[in-house]
């Protein structure tokens, strides 16, 4: 495996007039894609943990025992083909799993796979070629632009470790981005 997800990600030249994305259908069929999309629809829509994972799989994701779907989570609508969710992994409330980018004269593809008792939080987007290690987690918001090691938590945009355990309560990120300038310090005030 590489250590850059752009390395795994497959190229698909486009040509014509216009980005890659007005060529969608070359991608994938109309047809199919409008079945993905409905199928996602009710899934998103649904209450049902049972129900998500029994349309998931109809769409030819590989989803794991005790996989969890928030509501409006997301698979990639063009190839969920693409999307392994490994046992017991928790995929939050409008979380985006996307295995395909539409670019100017080319689209790119790659799996996405997220291990298992992997978490990704609430409004989270992984990015095609992205692998989420077991029992790792993503914050909420964050976009995952690279692979999680296993164990790990990341947030922000683009996600990053946290420092201070895998838990995510007590830690910043490594590089400092989510510090704050100016403010108070606590629930005393101070600067």
């Amino acid at each position: 495996m590489t250590d850059r997800r752009h390395d795994r990600l497959a190229r698909h030249p486009t040509s014509g007039p216009g980005n890659a994305l007005r060529h969608w259908s070359d991608a994938k069929g109309f047809v199919r894609v409008a079945f993905n999309y409905v199928c996602i629809v009710l899934a998103r829509h649904s209450p049902s943990l049972r129900l998500k994972v029994v349309l998931y799989r109809l769409l030819g994701m590989t989803v794991g025992d005790g996989v969890s779907f928030g509501l409006e989570a997301t698979p990639d609508v063009f190839f969920p083909e693409l999307v392994t969710v490994a046992d017991d992994a928790i995929v939050g409330y409008d979380a985006t799993l996307l295995c395909h980018e539409f670019l100017q004269d080319e689209y790119r593809t790659g799996e996405v796979v997220v291990g298992e008792r992997a978490m990704i939080g609430a409004g989270a987007i992984v990015l095609p070629g992205v692998t989420i290690g077991h029992d790792a987690q993503v914050a909420a918001n964050s976009l995952v632009a690279a692979d999680v090691p296993p164990e790990t938590t990341v947030a922000g945009v683009p996600a990053e470790p946290l420092e201070g355990g895998s838990d995510g309560t007590d830690g910043e990120r490594a590089d400092n981005a989510g510090a704050s300038s100016g403010g108070t310090d606590g629930a005393n005030g101070e600067n």
